[in-house]
């Protein structure tokens, strides 16, 4: 017969929980243990990383962008009349002497207007010709009155003088030799008057001949504008240079002062960068400029700086010197670099491909020499002014550090890499 033993149960039962609660804490330390080790430090193989060693000395602070040549002067050939594209022969791209005609275009009512005002010219200069002819036959009718006037005048100094030699002699009275006189003294009169008629005759004719030549001449000026209209209707660039674009179709009906076409000198060119502004605030004017068209290099210097931005650049112009590579064109992509500032004693890196300027930023430095270095472990870099390919280092190492300048985003969750 089983004798029952309560005890017995308690005590196993206590051993149990106490099992229980052992294991429980056990697993609170083990846990809590593992979240404070540091996770293990993962490896990177060099061969992947681009290491910087930090130096002192002169650094050049230059900052870079892409752009275009595009030329120093683009005309724009506006419409100098109304009127329609009648013809067009040539197309963007070919190359135009100054009096190229690019565009036929067609006005009918200027060209009559330009007829017209040929015949108002004919006719002008027929009506001064028949006037010239006119007051000539006038002028020679009052000089034949005065021929007529100064040759009894002189019949009459004869006369007088006859009797007065007669008169001498007695054979002829007082009476006769008296009126001899007067007759002479008037015929005198008359031939003065008929003299100066004459003088006064000739004058008014280059007076005359000046009023109508005075239209002929403005009539000569109004034909002379409307055949100039007319030859305008033949569109020409004016310069030499590059067709680069027609703005209007054949057909198309066009007023005074619509631009037809843009003509560029591709020999003056210079050069377009879109530089990002966050770097574009310390260029300017007159700094030098170098220009890579990838077929060769070209010197240059800032000459303009677009005061506005346009999606997060700056416009920056760059005059070229010297001549052009071969190849170089209008619209052409380049690649430029403009120099800031030479420093002459700092401390500096090459730039990380995270480091923007005046910032602090993390960085993996090495425990030596790149060649040697068996890991790396983050530090805390307060950058200062940045160049193209440096950065200015204020504070967070020294010279001799080797730190990596890749982009470690993979591994901000570590402090320190092994490295391999």
């Amino acid at each position: 017969m089983d004798i029952a033993r309560p005890d017995v149960k308690r005590k196993k039962r206590l051993r149990q929980i106490g099992y229980a609660v052992a294991g429980l804490v056990a697993i609170v330390l083990i846990t809590g243990a593992l979240h404070t080790l540091k996770p293990a430090a993962p490896s990177v193989d060099k061969a992947t990383l681009w290491p910087g060693t930090v130096q002192r000395g002169p650094m050049l602070r230059e900052v870079r962008g892409l752009g275009t040549l595009v030329p120093e002067t683009i005309l724009l050939i506006p419409a100098q009349t109304d009127g329609q594209i009648a013809q067009r022969y040539l197309l963007p791209g070919t190359p135009v002497k100054k009096d190229t005609v690019i565009f036929l275009m067609n006005n009918p009512e200027l060209q009559q207007a330009a007829m017209d005002a040929q015949y108002q010219v004919k006719g002008a200069e027929a009506e001064l010709n028949n006037l010239k002819a006119q007051l000539q036959n006038q002028l020679m009718d009052q000089k034949a009155k005065a021929a007529v006037v100064r040759s009894a005048y002189h019949q009459a100094q004869i006369q007088r003088e006859t009797n007065a030699e007669l008169f001498k002699l007695g054979l002829t009275s007082d009476v006769i030799l008296r009126t001899s006189q007067v007759a002479e003294e008037e015929l005198g009169k008359q031939n003065e008057i008929a003299e100066k008629q004459v003088d006064t005759f000739a004058n008014s004719i280059d007076a005359q001949i000046a009023v109508q030549q005075a239209k002929v001449d403005q009539l000569h000026a109004l034909a002379g504008l409307k055949q100039s209209q007319v030859e305008q209707l033949k569109i020409r660039p004016g310069i030499d240079g590059m067709l680069q674009e027609l703005d209007v179709e054949v057909g198309q009906k066009v007023t005074a002062g619509t631009v037809l076409a843009r003509v560029a000198q591709p020999q003056h060119l210079k050069a377009q960068l879109k530089i990002a502004e966050t770097q574009a605030k310390d260029i300017v004017i007159g700094q030098k400029a170098t220009i890579d068209t990838h077929n060769g290099i070209i010197t240059g210097h800032v000459s303009r700086i677009d005061p506005a931005v346009q999606n997060g650049t700056v416009t920056v112009d760059c005059s070229l010197e010297g001549e052009l590579p071969s190849g170089a064109r209008p619209d052409l992509s380049v690649e430029g670099t403009v120099e800031l500032e030479r420093l002459t004693d700092v401390l500096f890196v090459g730039r990380p491909v995270h480091g923007e300027a005046n910032s602090t930023i993390g960085l993996f430095k090495t425990n030596g020499p790149w060649n040697d270095a068996g890991e790396a472990t983050r530090v805390q870099v307060q950058v200062g002014r940045t160049s193209v390919n440096s950065v200015e280092v204020v504070k967070g190492l020294q010279v001799g550090d080797t730190v990596i300048l890749s982009d470690m985003s993979q591994w901000d969750n570590f402090d320190r890499i092994q490295l391999k």
